[in-house]
């Protein structure tokens, strides 16, 4: 079942753009752009540092403007993925600080060009501590950065859960209530959804209506509004298997139908799917074409 009628592509796509993340080695307009349109995007994700390190880098200010006006002119909504290291947290000072400068960095580049949120994983209370401490620390050192996004074109920072290994802070949708709480339920505060990640924390999406109770849940734990992306990416586990391995959409335990499910939900009015999903260029260029078939345009 698709959402729109054969052929109203523009009114699927401004409901829902599907894209992917892209590689930016080389520049963000250089070589992120046109691997985006080899690739059918619609939408796209960029690292601005690199994911698994802590070196905060200026950029390039011409790819910057080139990478912003392009995405403006073709209307591709971009968005930035904070990264990996981050754990807001961690029981060592060290972490949490350069975890501070590593998103602040990521806010800062983000608005640098033109993308409309940074995702950042939602982290982990490490060292054996309490929840509750672990909270207070997010509380005491993300607050200020989001009190920080004072500018008209700020993004919009999204907490995205993880798959529950370990001592997750936030994994299954209610873990955002706390989380949100935590923030004051910031006005800049939103969610990204990695499907992969909620099936495995334990949110059947493949069971009947199981897709819909958990797109009704972050409605209600989080409030309207607060959904702004979506990374659509299957599992190569089963359900609540605190596994965070992705699969191509179709291919794995969640199955096609629910990404289906995500186009028909109110809650996805407006939001963009980004995969991440394996088998390079090909498995890329799949994916998003199988998302735009389920979409139905």
């Amino acid at each position: 079942m698709s959402t729109f009628p054969e052929g109203d592509a523009q009114r699927a796509r401004a409901r829902n753009p599907v894209g992917g993340h892209v590689p930016v080695a080389g520049g963000l307009a250089r070589t992120g752009l046109p691997y985006a349109r080899e690739m059918g995007d619609e939408v796209v994700q960029v690292f601005v540092a690199n994911p698994r390190g802590w070196a905060t880098l200026p950029g390039s200010p011409a790819q910057d403007e080139a990478f912003r006006a392009a995405c403006a002119e073709e209307g591709i909504p971009a968005y930035v993925h904070a990264p990996y290291l981050i754990n807001f947290g961690s029981h060592t000072g060290a972490t949490v600080d350069k975890s501070v400068d590593s998103l602040r960095h990521s806010l800062r580049r983000s608005r640098e060009i033109g993308a409309l949120g940074v995702v950042v994983h939602t982290g982990s209370a490490t060292g054996g501590r309490p929840r509750e401490t672990a909270m207070a620390q997010v509380r005491e050192r993300m607050l200020p950065l989001l009190d920080e996004l004072t500018h008209p074109d700020d993004p919009w920072l999204l907490l995205e859960p993880t798959a529950g290994q370990g001592a997750s802070l936030c994994a299954l949708a209610e873990d955002l209530g706390p989380y949100f709480d935590a923030l004051d339920r910031h006005p800049k505060l939103g969610i990204c959804l990695d499907t992969c990640h909620a099936f495995a924390a334990g949110h059947d999406m493949a069971a009947p209506g199981g897709t819909k109770a958990l797109l009704d849940e972050l409605v209600e734990v989080a409030g309207e509004g607060r959904l702004k992306l979506i990374h659509a990416n299957d599992s190569k586990d089963v359900v609540g298997a605190h596994k965070d391995r992705h699969e191509n959409i179709g291919v794995g335990h969640i199955g096609a139908e629910p990404f289906g499910e995500l186009f028909r939900h109110p809650a996805t009015e407006g939001v963009p799917l980004v995969v991440e999903t394996p088998g390079g260029k090909e498995g890329h260029a799949a994916d998003v074409a199988r998302l735009k078939e389920l979409r139905g345009a």
